[in-house]
């Protein structure tokens, strides 16, 4: 059977068994911060599993793609060196959320395998958990599994838990024999757990009020076995990979082990990059980017290793995309970004790898001449610090060599270093931190009610000058004013804090800044202008009201803008950054090339669409999961609380504690005035709103105006005139060219006279 076939029939048949089949789901988990990817089919169904969200379904089914890289199940290393190691690899799954329950599961499980794969009933075999009585019945008695092949195993290989405390309960795994003459004769197919029990934190087990069923298989292993192949890596969807990587290098499979792995890696890591980008996962210094830079540079080393020293990866995307289009129609359209974001990565790399291979080589030669069976820890830190070679690929080609890495002593001449950049940092803010503390232990946190007050009557209730509590500041001097309660914004979430005025019985103080420190106070930075301001004091705190408006205005356009490129772009753009000014916004954003002038003025028209709607941009304060599962855009780089505010304006909903306007033709006009970049796979856009953009609209008009009549033209044809002008600018470079070479002529010969 073909793996499409496969994959198809499972569906189909737990179709038929009353299960709802639903599509993968993203390999990047919705609603799960805890982990970087989906790395197991259960894991989109968490919450049904813990009884926090309904299931739509009492039995769901599903072919689920998978990303084992990082975390507890991190395959990552042992891939390419094995016959069934991957970092990205599909379940197949049926799930029972207080359905049915042991005995249905394994009834389903064995028809399955014995009529709809027709895998003979001699060649199966499976384990339970040894205290598991209910299981081993089932298998013996009512299917007829003679015990002889019924192994029972302890709580390590047969017993699931989701964590130390939570749902847990037995499993029970099928093999089959693969025959006396193979490496590895019993393979496991298909794992089914009884999720029947919840530990407590003190290790007892009781029974669940509704078990549930959370089966997964191996669709790569199970094709290798009717495929009647050595390993997953010659199915297929797969062993066309293995051709590619001969292709471009000119090896050929089954020759030598050491180029086996290579083509193996190159093989898996295909899938994996072309899966993850694919989701919106782009190559980055941290998180989910970071490790598939990781899985991206270690396919470029194994390709160097076969003598590839070009960019290649990119050229085997479509083939990926080719062999998954049935299964994963959503590469098709992904294709193209996918291609590019690998090329460039590629580009950016290749250089490195060339120079770092050649480091660490000589490195493992002079510790092999010193008798060492370790890089030393400084040469490690050369390699790393000073070119920029990954400390990971350092150690996979040190181990290959048999050696290990003096990790103790990198990291601490890292930790060396980074204490020097932070030493000058730790004495400047020292002092800050602590009154900062002592201020919130006797004061307690600074409520902020400045979404819909602009000025409210409150009091001072500390005043910090140089580190120090102050009873007082008198006109002319400089301090911080801590209020019982406050209308200014503290700067936050990439909004810039308030400025106003505090007016108190003896002063008044101007506030330059608003800043949220230890946590929950918020201090007014500023200084006298009149009198004297003195705690205990009544103040009539009053925001710059112009100010906040504009900035607003530019908050909410952010938001629309992050949407707009994301309906623009695709998917995998995500917020790298912003800072949202009175004046101006500025937003930074994953995204692989700089935008054309039609993505630009296509992403600028759907932001001022929203605005000529004039929505009205509806604050929900909602329980964290409740917001996620309404669609709402989180930054996992944000700390977010049990209760979150929900901004969504037109067709963007994001948490947000930002001030924003009521409605979205508040915001009048928006204008992009620039695009760039600001570092490896992150854009930034700066744009305006309000009487800012008009401004800058007239300005502009003004400009061309000008320049039109300097050049004695209409504004229509500014364009062809100074096309034309450029053209005719060159043809007088190359006669001046002329001129002088011609001169340089005369000048040699009259020399010689």
């Amino acid at each position: 059977m073909g793996t499409d076939e496969i994959r198809e029939s499972f569906l189909e048949f737990f179709e038929r068994k009353g299960h709802k089949r639903l599509k993968s789901f993203s390999l990047i988990p919705k609603d799960d911060p805890t982990l970087l990817f989906v790395n197991a089919g259960m894991v989109p169904f968490k919450n049904y599993f813990l009884g926090l969200e309904e299931p739509p379904s009492r039995r769901i089914t599903t072919c689920q793609k998978c990303l084992r890289v990082s975390g507890k199940h991190n395959d990552l290393e042992q891939v390419g060196y094995t016959s069934r190691h991957h970092t990205f690899f599909e379940m197949l799954g049926n799930f029972s959320f207080g359905d049915y329950f042991k005995e249905k599961a394994i009834e389903f499980a064995w028809e399955f395998i014995t009529q709809v794969l027709k895998i003979p009933e001699e060649k199966i075999y499976v384990s339970v958990y040894k205290e598991d009585e209910e299981s081993f019945r089932i298998w013996n008695e009512k299917i007829g599994l003679e015990e002889s092949r019924i192994w029972r195993l302890g709580e390590e290989d047969n017993f699931w838990q989701m964590g130390d405390v939570g749902p847990c309960g037995p499993s029970s795994e099928i093999y089959v024999d693969r025959g006396k003459n193979k490496r590895e004769r019993f393979l496991e197919i298909w794992n089914l757990v009884f999720m029947q029990f919840e530990r407590d934190e003190g290790g007892n087990l009781k029974p669940l009020p509704k078990p549930n069923i959370d089966t997964g298989m191996g669709l790569e292993r199970i094709a290798s076995f009717l495929q009647k192949k050595e390993s997953n890596f010659e199915i297929d969807i797969i062993y066309p990979l293995i051709e590619f990587g001969e292709r471009v290098s000119g090896k050929r499979y089954g020759k030598s082990e050491r180029d086996d792995v290579a083509l193996r890696v190159i093989a898996d890591h295909l899938r994996a990059l072309t899966f993850a980008i694919g989701d919106g996962v782009l190559p980055s210094n941290e998180g989910r980017g970071y490790v598939i830079r990781k899985i991206l540079r270690r396919a470029q080393r194994f390709g160097y290793k076969l003598g590839i020293e070009k960019p290649f990866l990119y050229e085997g995307i479509p083939l990926v995309v080719e062999l998954m289009k049935n299964a994963y129609p959503e590469l098709i359209t992904t294709l193209k970004a996918t291609q590019e974001v690998v090329l460039e990565e590629e580009k950016r790399f290749i250089n490195t790898l060339k120079y770092g291979m050649e480091l660490v080589q000589r490195s493992v030669e002079r510790a092999k001449e010193e008798g060492r069976n370790y890089l030393k820890g400084e040469e490690v830190f050369k390699i790393y610090d000073t070119y920029g070679f990954p400390v990971d690929l350092i150690e996979e080609v040190a181990k290959e060599e048999g050696l290990t890495l003096d990790l103790k002593g990198f990291k601490e001449l890292m930790e060396g270093q980074r204490e020097r950049a932070r030493k000058h940092f730790k004495v400047k803010v020292k002092g800050f931190k602590e009154i900062y503390n002592t201020l919130k232990e006797k004061v307690g946190e600074t409520p902020f009610l400045g979404y819909d007050n602009y000025s409210l009557e409150t009091k001072i209730v500390a005043i910090v000058k140089e580190d120090a509590l102050k009873e007082e500041l008198s006109e002319g001097e400089e301090g911080e004013v801590i209020l019982k309660e406050t209308p200014f914004y503290p700067e936050g979430g990439g909004q810039v804090g308030d400025k106003g005025f505090i007016i108190s019985e003896g002063g008044v103080f101007s506030v330059e800044d608003t800043q949220r420190v230890a946590e929950s106070l918020i201090i007014h930075k500023g200084k006298v202008l009149k009198g004297k301001v003195k705690r205990g004091e009544k103040a009539l705190a009053k925001i710059d009201i112009q100010r906040r408006e504009d900035i607003k205005r530019n908050h909410t356009a952010t938001h629309l803008l992050h949407s707009a490129l994301r309906k623009v772009l695709g998917e995998h753009v995500r917020q790298a950054g912003s800072l949202v000014l009175d004046q101006y916004l500025r937003f930074d954003f994953t995204h692989y090339k700089s935008l054309s002038e039609e993505e630009i003025r296509e992403v600028e028209e759907l932001v001022n669409e929203e605005i000529r709607k004039n929505n009205e941009v509806k604050v929900k304060v909602l329980p964290y999961e409740e917001a996620i599962r309404s669609g709402a855009l989180a930054f996992f780089e944000e700390k977010y609380g049990d209760r979150v505010r929900v901004v969504e304006a037109g067709f963007s909903k994001e948490l947000c504690g930002g001030t924003h306007v009521k409605r979205t033709g508040d915001i009048g006009y928006f204008k992009i005035v620039s695009e760039s970049s600001v570092a490896s796979g992150v854009r930034r856009i700066v744009a305006l709103t309000g009487r800012w953009a008009v401004k800058r609209s007239y300005q502009d008009s003004l400009k061309l105006k000008q320049i039109s009549q300097t050049l004695e033209t209409s504004e229509e044809n500014l364009t062809e005139v100074v096309k034309n002008l450029k053209e005719k600018l060159k043809e007088k470079e190359k006669e001046m060219e002329k001129i002088m070479k011609d001169l340089a002529i005369l000048k040699v010969k009259s020399s010689l006279k």
